[in-house]
């Protein structure tokens, strides 16, 4: 950030005193709190996955619903190996005074994360569905679960962006 004013401020008009460096240790910290969640989540919905394999119905799973079951078992673990990925591009960068660039790759890991949580969200939707009511209950539950997520995911905080006088950083 080149945004310092004469004080060493990194933003004079946002009222919180810090500097570049307090920042970008801010910044670090607000997506380890964001990071905690959705690893956790991850890492539960892996699981689940992976043990429902051992079910006694699991054999009962036509063609569709293992195709989905699958793709569903690599998007929760590539999910969940991008939750992890800042903890290792932490460790690589650690004391290398590169603080800006460790926040900015986390935050695309963690959007890219959120992606895949809402895929394997929808996807879980579509495959419980489709096994319990029907193929056509599995497709509109996922297209459901898909249209929130966008909603409350993507539109809320485009149009609360909008209307925020100030950036924060």
């Amino acid at each position: 950030m080149d945004e310092r004013d004469d004080t060493g401020d990194a933003d004079a008009n946002d009222g919180r005193h810090e500097t570049v460096n307090e920042r970008w240790d801010r910044n670090w910290n607000e997506l380890l709190q964001e990071l905690r969640v959705i690893q956790t989540g991850t890492q539960i919905i892996t699981g689940f996955l992976l043990a429902a394999v051992f079910q006694s119905r699991f054999s009962e799973l036509d063609d569709f619903q293992l195709a989905v079951y699958l793709v569903l078992v690599v998007t929760s673990i590539l999910t969940t190996a991008l939750a992890l990925a800042p903890v290792s591009l932490h460790r690589r960068l650690f004391r290398r005074r590169v603080k800006g660039k460790i926040v900015a790759y986390t935050s695309r890991f963690a959007q890219l994360a959120l992606v895949g949580v809402g895929i394997t969200m929808a996807g879980i939707g579509l495959l419980i569905f489709d096994i319990v009511l029907g193929r056509a209950w599995g497709v509109g539950v996922a297209l459901g679960i898909l249209a929130i997520v966008v909603v409350v995911w993507v539109v809320v905080p485009l149009v609360a962006r909008r209307h925020t006088s100030r950036v924060e950083g």
